[in-house]
């Protein structure tokens, strides 16, 4: 089983973040559970999300040691490093978070300018998507063309077609 959390601000896509999580591995036939939590005050305010991948049933939505936390900010760093599995990984928004911070040495630390990067691919929005590469291809979750593919009809049933979404998750894997 494999446990996610992705954290920041509200209006970020943390939790469009984990909901493409979900539905791309749900779509490969996996097992799923997503899990929100965010304030009242949303945008702006902070907000997280659980998603489990399995092969079989999932027991609980809750995780105490996430196999892996998405970062899109220093409060999501602050909040949810001390609980990843010794050997996990960590993906932090560089763009946000104190480029001279220490981490824990037990975990592998993947510092990405994601939002830098989703502006230099027309898509400021899209910092969510350059993570999410970076996250296919450091951690094997998922095929990045795969992902491509379910990202693309994600965002197609909710009407909204770009391009870019693709160069973001792409510029992202390539990192």
């Amino acid at each position: 089983m494999t446990e996610i959390i992705c954290a920041g601000f509200g209006g970020q896509g943390v939790l469009t973040t984990g909901l493409i999580i979900a539905h791309s591995a749900m779509m490969l036939g996996r097992e799923v559970t997503w899990y929100p939590s965010y304030g009242s005050e949303m945008r702006g305010g902070t907000a997280n999300c659980t998603i489990k991948v399995n092969e079989g049933p999932i027991a609980s939505p809750y995780s105490k040691a996430p196999d892996i936390v998405c970062a899109l900010n220093a409060p999501a760093v602050d909040k949810f490093e001390a609980s990843i599995k010794p050997g996990g990984w960590l993906f932090v928004n560089d763009s946000l978070v104190d480029k001279d911070r220490v981490y824990r040495e037990d975990i592998n630390v993947v510092r990405v300018p994601m939002s830098e990067v989703a502006i230099e691919c027309g898509n400021p929005k899209g910092a969510n998507l350059v993570l999410l590469g970076a996250v296919a291809a450091h951690t094997g979750l998922f095929k990045l063309d795969e992902l491509d593919e379910q990202v693309t009809e994600y965002f197609a049933r909710k009407g909204k077609i770009n391009p870019k979404n693709s160069d973001c998750l792409h510029a992202g894997a390539r990192l």
